[in-house]
Parts: structure tokens; C-alpha cells; sequence
């Protein structure tokens, strides 16, 4: 499995220490410094089974200044938000946990880490 992390975030923290005291074998991304493609982002999404708009950060500054809240949510503007993403990594919700069976995680709750562990 891969963990994509920011390791200033709390929750990407808790998910690395609960995987770890599970034994659980993954590769850690530190996606600010390898920022996923549009294209990664898109698997991601397939396999969390959610669209850009639900995996991202609207509060953060870069998605105030993108102006995100008021961006229409439907499939004419799928492409946009996946550009923003892959251009404002920041924007990307973490940890996301992408299990070995193809499926994905947001893993911020013990719950979320424990299911993509499941897998």
C-alpha cells in the first residue's frame, strides 16, 4: 500500500503510527514534493470511488484565492479540479491510503486507516 502524506499534518501522523504498530508494509509519498499528475490524481479518485470536489481542501488559502467554493460541481468541470489539485497539491485532503486490492482510503480516522488495513 502507499500512504500519500504531509508530514505537518496530525492526521498523517496518527495513520503512519497506526500503520506501523499494525505492521503494515507501505511506501510513504510526501505528495507536496512529489506532487501526483492529473492523471494519478484521476486513479485515485476512481478507486476512492469520489469526485475532486470531495477530496478537497476548500478552506485552505490557495482554494480562497482559486475562488473553489463557488466552482460548479458537475462533470463539465471534473478536469478543472483535477488541475487544481495537481497544480495546488496543498489542496489534496490527507492521508490518502491506497490499498493493495486497488481500493483507497482518506485515511483520517483510526477507522479509515483500520479498513484500508482490512483490505
Amino acid at each position: 500500500m502507499e500512504i500519500w502524506i504531509n508530514p505537518a499534518c496530525s492526521k498523517c501522523r496518527s495513520a503512519l503510527t497506526l500503520l506501523d504498530a499494525e505492521g503494515a508494509d507501505y511506501t510513504v509519498r510526501r505528495y507536496l514534493e512529489d506532487v501526483p499528475t492529473e492523471d494519478e490524481i484521476r486513479e485515485v479518485l476512481d478507486r476512492l470511488g469520489l469526485e475532486p470536489w470531495d477530496i478537497t481542501r476548500t478552506q485552505e488559502a490557495d482554494a480562497k484565492e482559486l475562488g473553489l467554493k463557488d466552482w460548479p460541481r458537475d462533470a463539465e468541470t471534473r478536469d478543472r479540479w483535477i488541475t487544481a489539485l495537481s497544480q495546488h497539491p496543498k489542496l489534496i485532503q490527507r492521508p490518502i491510503i491506497t490499498a493493495d486490492d486497488g481500493s483507497a482510503v482518506v485515511g483520517r480516522t483510526e477507522e479509515s486507516v483500520r479498513d484500508a488495513l482490512s483490505r
